[in-house]
């Protein structure tokens, strides 16, 4: 086991990552902006070290910088969290060059899984279910030609994309030039490469993802799906595990995929496999995100797992502690992402001051966030406040659990989106489960100011 871990990141997620490491006796290092020498993961870690301005790309974009402070500090091993360096292969080679060890896949697999359209062809060889559309990056006569042919509506995806950046829905070949344009832009801005590829746009589609866990002796399994359809804008706001619209049988059929898909990488770490289901219960492969999901903790409510450590354990050389019929899942779990952004102007950032701050409390109640009252939101890093996760014994019982919590849940000072999250709660199609990848659009805010 490692004797000390630098964690590459900030906020909540450093702050996870800081907790499963006092818990495995492992020490840590934190590093920080100018913008965060006050946050709560510095202070919560053994040593920190300041590795550059508040501007990401200067500080925790800046690999030499955080390569600079763990060989400082004497780490043995950086983890990435998410977001950031998380999936940038180039980061986790250099780690290992330098006798660092990355908590996360192989560069390869990294590399592969993280090239979407790469991916999709890797997927193709493997037999595994995608979304009709490119398995190359194309040209822009070639991507008019192949939307043709793959029929409308298309999905225009960045093949370095993730979070929702770089994508545009195009219902005809005049909107198709437009979103090509815009998504080659932003693909640009944000990931350094604007290739694109085409998907078919499957209309009342849910987003349905598998958690899986990978030791490096080969050794595989799945923790069951978290259904993310609720989104804006291909970003998501709610997720819940397990799936209201997932039987047992589809559950196994989709788990023996996703872990399908891992072995065709060699994959080891956690990781996440991400497919669209759409309304006759057919499944597609998306992506694959090689690293910690925000969404995880409402895995690890519904199964017992603390997946954080299971990740640290496994880049540690460890087998794996679990086979596949030893996952049970148990009742139902719901996490809001909490964010300082005022739902009634369009989700605008709102970066301030927190004058005050009270977490709720109570059995099945747990709150992942790495502010108090005086914690400054900064604009130059993700709105994140915290994330509110319950667990019930029914999916009724956890959204009452949420409404509550939600209401006892004390922010001032700036605006924040659980009105927004007590407004899909409360929606009767949300009650029923009948939801999907556009529901936000079509049942909220349509009716919003």
């Amino acid at each position: 086991m490692f004797n000390k871990i630098l964690i590459a990141n900030r906020g909540e997620i450093a702050l996870r990552v800081i907790t499963a490491c006092k818990e495995l006796k492992i020490q840590t290092v934190a590093v920080f902006s100018e913008a965060d020498r006050a946050a709560l993961h510095v202070k919560e870690a053994d040593e920190a070290v300041f590795i550059g301005p508040a501007s990401s790309l200067k500080s925790y974009l800046n690999i030499s910088n955080i390569l600079e402070a763990a060989v400082q500090t004497g780490a043995d091993a950086i983890h990435p969290g998410y977001g950031f360096l998380a999936e940038n292969a180039r980061f986790a080679e250099t780690c290992e060059s330098l006798g660092l060890t990355f908590i996360g896949p192989s560069a390869q697999a990294m590399e592969t899984m993280g090239d979407k359209a790469k991916a999709r062809k890797t997927m193709i060889e493997a037999g595994v279910p995608v979304v009709p559309g490119s398995s190359d990056v194309l040209t822009d006569q070639e991507m008019a030609d192949r939307a043709e042919k793959i029929g409308y509506p298309i999905l225009v995806k960045a093949s370095a994309g993730g979070g929702g950046r770089g994508m545009r829905i195009a219902r005809n070949a005049e909107e198709l030039t437009e979103a090509v344009q815009n998504a080659q832009k932003e693909a640009q801005m944000f990931f350094g490469n604007p290739e694109l590829y085409l998907e078919k746009y499957l209309e009342e589609a849910r987003h349905i993802e598998f958690q899986i866990l990978a030791d490096k002796q080969g050794n595989i399994v799945h923790l069951g799906e978290r259904d993310c359809s609720l989104q804006r804008r291909h970003q998501k706001l709610l997720e819940e595990a397990p799936s209201s619209v997932i039987s047992p049988t589809l559950r196994a059929k989709m788990g023996l995929t996703a872990v399908q898909a891992a072995k065709s990488v060699n994959y080891s770490s956690v990781g996440t496999v991400e497919f669209l289901l759409d309304k006759d219960h057919n499944f597609y492969f998306m992506e694959m995100n090689t690293r910690i999901q925000v969404e995880h903790p409402v895995t690890e409510m519904v199964t017992g797992i603390d997946i954080v450590k299971e990740q640290i354990r496994s880049a540690a050389g460890e087998p794996l502690r679990y086979e596949q019929k030893d996952i049970l899942i148990s009742g139902w779990a719901i996490e809001c992402r909490i964010n300082a952004e005022n739902p009634e102007k369009n989700f605008m950032p709102s970066p301030g001051t927190i004058k005050a701050y009270q977490a709720p409390q109570g059995d099945g109640i747990r709150v992942d966030s790495a502010v108090n009252q005086g914690s400054v939101i900064s604009p130059y890093y993700d709105s994140m406040i915290c994330k509110l996760i319950v667990w019930g014994e029914t999916r009724q019982k956890a959204i009452g659990k949420m409404e509550k919590a939600l209401r006892n849940l004390r922010i001032e000072g700036v605006p924040t989106t659980v009105p927004f999250h007590l407004k899909v709660l409360g929606n009767p199609h949300f009650l029923r489960g009948d939801v999907d990848t556009d529901y936000i659009e079509r049942c909220i805010l349509v009716s919003s100011p």
